[in-house]
């Protein structure tokens, strides 16, 4: 990014703070007819468990890069908790929950600058919290999304067209499909597709772009030795996503409530049995049981049961483990005699492991476990609509999301550069990046990979 592009963002970062100053958005008086006290305080112990899964994230993929690239990929999943939450502060939530456009998108004046969340009305699918707390709670899902995308281009994406891309997939992708779904007059709710915590808003949409980003930017120049940098952070990283999520998934019932418990129990287990059937699967086909393989396998597992959690069985929820673990195992398999180069097989684990999750969702769901499920009982019970809801829908958001993310992609590298060159590829992300490294001595270091790059 040259010296003049590099002002604007701190440029449009004093304009929102210059329209603080005229929109401080202050309530005329807090709205809590309705409010339930443990119902907030178990949604606010919710949205602090989902926040903590990006962290999580960073830890996760930090652990499954080489050795130079550790610091950026995790400062990529970290920035999104900045970032994004600016962005939703001044009219992103607007655009996922505000007036709706036709179905598509929301109107981005409705909560601009969270004008009348404070003392609004509660939101009509969580009519026992304040708004402010739902509003604070989608945010959290709106910042790992993003996040998620990241393994695919890691080791190679320059950090400021990052930062660019994600604004402009927050827009155009991740806002309408949340809008389109989770919103009351959303075309896709309206359709009776189910997903009870992001299975298709998160992790299909991050999936595809994952894909889309992986062929958009070619492969690696190196991709010899890829060894994990460091496995234990790859288990923590895990531990904090399988404890986060409980919050993901339960806090998508809106309240402390029997809903809540069947899908936090859905969660363990789905990730329980997913975790299992990966080392298993690894064993039919000849390898080691492998750390690695086991934090993968949950985490699909969880992957997939997010869109269902709320309406399946606790049994069913150990098939869509299995089922899921099994069929991202082969497509990772796939993968690695391609050219494709998904560097942490994002698409893969998060976007195969969503459609996964959204069709067995249309095979499983019960309307005994959620009344709220007004489309009907998933194909297992004999009924085909919502089999077919999903199957149709998982091919618009699908087509939409690739295509969307593609775009967007262009546009990105057409304001500035996606790709690193080969020589800051070479010494490391971390320093050609951010001037930082894992080791004591970041200059002595820098001078090895100088006299390195000298040498070749």
């Amino acid at each position: 990014m040259t010296r003049g592009l590099s002002k604007i963002p701190f440029l449009l970062l004093l304009l929102v703070v210059a329209i603080t100053l005229v929109m401080p958005s202050v309530p005329t008086a807090a709205n809590a007819s309705e409010i339930n006290g443990a119902d907030t305080a178990w949604m606010l112990t919710a949205t602090a468990l989902v926040l903590i899964m990006t962290p999580g994230l960073a830890f996760f993929y930090g652990g499954m890069v080489r050795r130079k690239h550790v610091l950026s990929t995790m400062l990529q999943s970290f920035i999104c908790m900045a970032f994004v939450t600016v962005i939703w502060v001044v009219f992103g939530f607007s655009l996922a929950f505000g007036e709706s456009f036709g179905g598509i998108i929301g109107n981005p004046a409705t909560f601009f600058m969270m004008r009348g969340v404070i003392d609004g009305a509660p939101w009509p699918a969580a009519p026992t919290i304040p708004l402010l707390l739902f509003a604070m709670f989608q945010l959290k899902f709106a910042i790992i999304t993003p996040a998620l995308i990241t393994g695919a281009f890691a080791e190679r994406i320059r950090f400021t067209s990052y930062t660019v891309f994600i604004g402009l997939f927050f827009v155009f992708i991740y806002a309408p499909l949340a809008h389109m779904t989770w919103h009351p007059d959303g075309l896709l709710f309206k359709f009776g597709v189910l997903d009870f915590a992001g299975g298709t808003v998160v992790h299909m949409s991050a999936g595809w772009a994952a894909l889309a980003s992986a062929i958009f930017l070619k492969r690696r120049h190196d991709t010899s030795n890829h060894k994990p940098a460091h496995i234990p952070y790859v288990m923590l990283g895990t531990g904090l996503l399988w404890f986060g999520w409980f919050g993901f998934n339960a806090g998508s019932a809106m309240g402390a409530n029997p809903l809540a418990v069947v899908a936090l129990a859905t969660t363990i287990t789905a990730s329980a049995a997913a975790a299992v059937a990966w080392i298993f699967f690894d064993a039919v086909k000849g390898r080691k049981p492998s750390v690695m393989g086991t934090c993968i396998g949950a985490v699909v597992g969880l992957v997939a049961v997010t869109p269902a959690a709320g309406f399946v069985t606790i049994p069913h929820s150990l098939v869509i483990g299995v089922i899921a673990a099994v069929v991202s195992n082969l497509v990772v398999e796939w993968r690695t005699r391609t050219t494709l180069d998904d560097t942490l097989d994002v698409f893969p684990c998060h976007g195969v492991g969503g459609m996964v999750g959204m069709l067995l969702t249309g095979v499983f769901a019960s309307q005994a476990i959620n009344p709220a499920n007004e489309t009907g009982n998933g194909l297992i019970f004999g009924e085909t609509t919502l089999f077919f809801v999903h199957l149709a829908a998982l091919v618009g958001v699908s087509v939409f999301a690739f295509c969307g993310s593609w775009v967007l992609l262009k546009i990105t590298d057409m304001i500035s550069p996606l790709r690193v060159t080969k020589q800051e590829e070479i010494m490391g992300l971390d320093l050609s990046q951010h001037d930082e490294s894992l080791d004591d001595s970041t200059a002595e270091v820098a001078e090895n990979q100088e006299t390195h790059l000298a040498v070749s």
